[in-house]
């Protein structure tokens, strides 16, 4: 009877292990497939704008985490290079930091504005100056004005620090200051990064150039323009007239990953990462 009982116990005991590793299975099997829920895979490009790119890859390292079946690589270039890229197909999204030219409106494309940001004219703190006009500032960059007292300030020659061709930043500062009548100085130093007009800036209490407003601090002076200082409200009301969108733009139809790409960016989460260094759009 005992022997009896002792066996019985030890069927019911492996009956409730199983179940219980069986639960456990299918527990995991559920989770494993919550993972993947979305059933998205593929490849991603985005090909473009030096501005925009450091965010892209914020948001792709975020975007990732939730969707491992898609890999999304991002490339710089240029804005001109990434409406070129968008338009023929070579990529799956172009950026831009500037709006797009007459003629390339013509192309097709669907623009998807994934943040804003201002441009700052900065100068040494050393500079005494706190206000420009933007025709004051569209004649220092072209080299009518030379030196700062012509503007109010010290008798001191002004070097003049812009970015270089294919730029977005320096794109959207040539069209919106500069127009179409008019280019840099000639002797202008040249520099390929935000990092680099900055540290020229820096470097010389003479200096002026124009970086993003997410990368202003205290290294540099922001000048206000026509009275406006640079800010968050100022670039969302159009008060602060130097301006510009991040874009990403398609051309026809969207696949599902470069269309669950974009969807993040433009999520909470997603515009959450934009709010960092930028102004969002949502």
């Amino acid at each position: 009877m005992h022997t009896l009982k002792r066996s019985k116990l030890t069927v019911l005991l492996a009956l409730v292990m199983i179940t219980a590793v069986f639960a456990a299975g299918c527990s995991g099997s559920e989770q494993k497939g919550d993972e993947n829920a979305s059933g998205i895979n593929g490849t991603v490009k985005v090909a473009g704008s030096t501005s925009v790119q450091p965010l892209s890859e914020e948001l792709v390292a975020a975007f990732e985490e939730q969707y491992s079946d898609v890999m999304v690589n991002i490339q710089g270039g240029g804005s001109s290079a990434g409406v070129e890229a968008a338009n023929s197909g070579t990529a799956n999204i172009g950026a831009s930091s500037r709006d797009l030219k007459d003629e390339e409106k013509g192309y097709g494309l669907t623009e998807t504005v994934i943040a804003r940001d201002g441009i700052a004219v900065v100068v040494n703190p050393a500079n005494n100056l706190t206000d420009l006009t933007l025709e004051q500032v569209k004649k220092i960059f072209t080299g009518q004005i030379e030196n700062w007292n012509e503007v109010g300030g010290e008798d001191k020659p002004i070097t003049v620090i812009v970015r270089e061709a294919g730029s977005g930043t320096r794109g959207a500062f040539e069209e919106i200051v500069l127009g179409d009548d008019a280019k840099f100085i000639a002797n202008a130093i040249i520099q390929n990064s935000t990092g680099a007009v900055k540290k020229g800036v820096i470097s010389d209490p003479n200096a002026v150039g124009f970086i993003s407003m997410g990368a202003v601090d205290n290294a540099v002076k922001a000048l206000k323009i026509d009275g406006v200082a640079i800010s968050t409200d100022a670039v969302v009301d159009g008060s602060y007239r130097i301006a510009r969108p991040f874009l990403y733009l398609t051309k026809a139809e969207t696949d599902a990953a470069t269309k669950a790409f974009i969807d993040f960016v433009l999520s909470e989460e997603g515009q959450q990462i934009v709010a960092e260094e930028f102004i969002p759009v949502k």
